[in-house]
């Protein structure tokens, strides 16, 4: 009999949903992709057809974060074992303020 887990991951895959579950992982365990420094300063609050949308605490953050984002992209996609994440959009928060 097949592990849950492999018919689970099988009709995903079957299904299309495979690359969807792997962005919003990405986006669930953020703090640990991309460690402690920049997610006291960022935080991934949407996955969207291979973009992981990042709220930034500013935009002198988001500055920054646009010079990591090729090395960001790699890290998050080698410790995720695949290549679902093609680009971060980064954004300050809806109303301004860093929650």
């Amino acid at each position: 009999m097949e592990p849950a887990g492999g018919v689970l991951a099988r009709v995903l895959r079957d299904l299309g949903l495979e690359r969807d579950v792997l962005g919003w992982k990405a986006v669930q365990e953020w703090p640990r992709l991309v460690g402690a420094r920049v997610a006291r300063h960022a935080r991934a609050v949407a996955y969207r057809e291979g973009t992981l949308h990042v709220e930034v605490e500013g935009s002198a953050w988001m500055h920054e974060l646009g010079f990591l984002k090729r090395e960001l992209i790699r890290k998050i996609n080698q410790q995720l074992d695949s290549g679902v994440v093609r680009d971060v959009r980064f954004v300050l928060p809806h109303g301004g303020g860093w929650k």
